[in-house]
Formats: structure tokens, sequence, C-alpha cells
């Protein structure tokens, strides 16, 4: 394998595809290992990416001849980037695919929602998938094309899992203050949560420990149904709780789309996080993080 002379008496390279909040969290956590490469569609964004000690690069992953330069670029790659959202089929990662160097090592971050409805089920990563919408279906499509891709050219991949992301600056308060409602308990589901500080030391550690091919739950020790995830940050804000509506009226005055994420319940076992990566949680439980984001408020 041909290897630039950078990466030989250098900083490995490192690259980034889709360096969106997560991406920008991570690289405080890498720049002095990597020389990091993050890639971004939008030219305003490039004096902020190099400010944050990454090397930008203009390249549209639904514009296959715009990733040309990106070819062999680095043989560590943390793909961020969520597929387009259309069709059965994530056409954004094999787009990726096409342009990954030969044993190179991928860290993709994939969705919980490839489980699809548990009916509250607590499972470990041997669960099969069963995706239930076309944003999951996607998701599956996405790793099923990236373990294609490492028996193929002799690469590594971690899959990691994630589910609902929060921080201070990710928390459903909008939703709060328009009233949305919630379901009522009987009726409720399951959710999980990572905070979004938490997801990029993941990733990191998946750099450096991950087992190759190796799925993981980039998940918290919160065991909480979605009501009460929503009672809590009201709480913690001093905001009024949502209303709690059955079903059969909630689907009368939400989107389809949001009664789709209140429609699967399922609790997500995180052992292999902290067992393989050995990843300690800065923020193991919504409570924690709440804590936090009311602290750290002027």
């Amino acid at each position: 394998m041909n290897i630039p002379k950078q990466q030989k008496f250098g900083r490995p390279r490192l690259l980034i595809l889709g360096c969106g909040d997560i991406g920008m969290r991570l690289l405080p956590l890498l720049r002095a290992r990597y020389r990091v490469f993050a890639v971004t569609t939008q030219a305003a964004r490039l004096d902020e990416l190099r400010a944050a000690g990454a090397v930008p690069v203009l390249a549209d992953l639904d514009r296959p001849g715009t990733l040309r330069r990106l070819a062999g670029l680095a043989h560590r790659v943390i793909h961020l980037a969520p597929p387009q959202p259309d069709g059965a089929l994530d056409r954004r990662t094999r787009h990726v695919t096409a342009i990954l160097p030969e044993g190179a090592q991928v860290v993709y971050v994939s969705t919980t929602g490839v489980y699809g409805d548990l009916q509250g089920a607590l499972v470990d990563e041997t669960q099969p998938v069963a995706p239930r919408n076309a944003r999951a279906h996607r998701r599956v499509d996405a790793e099923r094309t990236l373990r294609a891709w490492s028996r193929r050219a002799g690469g590594r991949v971690a899959i990691l899992r994630a589910p609902g992301i929060y921080a201070a600056d990710r928390l459903p308060l909008a939703r709060l203050h328009a009233g949305t409602p919630a379901l009522v308990a009987e009726d409720d589901v399951y959710t999980n949560h990572i905070h979004a500080d938490d997801l990029a030391a993941i990733v990191r550690q998946a750099l450096y420990r991950a087992q190759p091919g190796r799925v993981y739950h980039a998940v918290d020790d919160t065991d909480l149904r979605m009501a009460d995830y929503f009672d809590a940050v009201a709480d913690a804000f001093a905001l009024a709780r949502p209303p709690r509506l059955p079903r059969a009226e909630l689907a009368r005055v939400v989107s389809p789309t949001l009664l789709s994420y209140m429609s699967e319940s399922r609790r997500l076992a995180n052992d292999r996080l902290t067992r393989e990566l050995g990843v300690r949680l800065q923020y193991p439980t919504v409570t924690d993080g709440l804590r936090a984001a009311i602290s750290g408020m002027p």
C-alpha cells in the first residue's frame, strides 16, 4: 500500500464526513493526534473549521465528482453524514465507499432506529434490525454497504448506533413552549439518550479500541419514557409540562413524522460501550446532563 509521505512521518491523517455539531465537538479531542480534514458543503464554514483546527475540504456527498480529491486522502475516516432524505438506499454512503482506500478504518455513526419497535424490550447489539420507516431503512443500507466494502477492501468498520442526541443547545424547549402534547403513560414509549459531548468521546474511543465489524450502542444509562423526558426538561427550565393524550387523539394533532418517533419503544444495553471501548460517560443520565445545562446558564 502506498502511503503519502506526510502520513509516514507526520501526524496521521483523519477525515471527518459530515462535520456538524458532533464533528465540531470531536475536533478538540483529535487535532493534537491527527491532521484532521473536515468535509463541508458550505464555503461560509471554511474559516470556522480552520479555527477549530481542521483542514476544510469543500465537497458534497450528493455529487460524487466533488469527492475525487478525497480518494486515498486518509486511512482513518469518521462518517457522521446522514443519508439523503429520500429513497430506500443511502446513496451518500455508496459514494463514500468509492473513495475509501483499501485497509481504511471507518467509524460510522448510525441510529438506534434500525431496530424498529421492540415494545419496550431491553436488548443488546445482537438484536436483529427491523426498520419500520424509510429513514431507518436507509441507515440499515448504509451499515450493510460499509460492511460489504470492508470485506471487499480489507477495511475495518465500527458502527455506533446512537439514539436521541441532546445537549444544552439541543433540548426540546421549542416543543415545550409550543405545548405540543405527549402520550399518556399507558401509551408511552421508552426512548434512549446520549449527550452530544459523550457521543463525541465515544467516537474517539471507537477509533482506538473498536473491534472490526463490531456494533456498539452509543447510549447512556437512562431508563426513561418519552413523556417523562419532556417532563424532566420542563421541570429543569421551569416550564409547563406538556399535556398528555391517548395515541389515537395524538395522531390527529401531530405530524406523521413526529408520530413515527413516538411509535417505537426500546431500551438498549450499553455494556459493550463500557467494557470494550472503556468509555466513562460524563453524563451517565439525562438528569446529569440537564443539571449541567442549568448550571451553565447565564
